[in-house]
């Protein structure tokens, strides 16, 4: 019987305080049963990172709520397709912050990164259709990355991450 080795990657903060500057800052909010999202996630933080100018905040969904999401400019969100649809604790994270983030007229831009076994685009078009509804503006296109855990996964996790971060410092999104 295999064990399941859990990555404790949550909550972090990282950025370069030390330039006086206002730092943007990007939420990266994942749910992960089996470890996949979690160093999808973690891949993600190691690109977003990149930039200096930059503080990346790395939490679970069930422990990041709308005080979070307030602070940031910009959203990343790594969740799994379960059954066809969005991972229910990723879906619980929305179900939690959507109508406080309504009342506060957050508008935020936002990066998609879905896990799927085979397909992803149910996952993908469920948290496309509630992120219109914050609004949440599609900074770049979904990425929904299939099959087991590799290195080009956490490649393309990392690569994701850091032109986010690099778009929100540049002011593009």
């Amino acid at each position: 019987m295999g064990m399941t080795r859990r990555l404790r990657c949550v909550p972090i903060h990282a950025g370069n305080r030390s330039t006086g500057a206002a730092l943007k800052s990007l939420l990266i909010v994942y749910h992960s049963q089996s470890g996949t999202c979690a160093r999808l996630a973690c891949a993600a933080r190691k690109g977003a990172i990149r930039e200096v100018s930059l503080q990346v905040t790395l939490m679970r969904a069930w422990d990041a709520g709308v005080r979070q999401v307030a602070e940031a400019d910009g959203l990343l969100l790594v969740a799994a397709e379960n059954s066809g649809t969005l991972s229910g604790t990723m879906k619980d994270f929305f179900d939690r912050t959507l109508y406080p983030s309504i009342r506060r007229d957050l508008v935020l831009p936002y990066a998609l990164l879905i896990s799927a076994g085979n397909d992803g685009r149910g996952a993908c078009a469920q948290a496309e259709r509630i992120a219109s509804g914050y609004p949440l503006v599609s900074a770049a296109e979904p990425v929904i990355l299939r099959g087991e855990y590799s290195s080009v996964q956490a490649q393309t996790a990392t690569e994701l991450g850091e032109a986010f971060a690099t778009g929100l410092c540049m002011g593009i999104f």
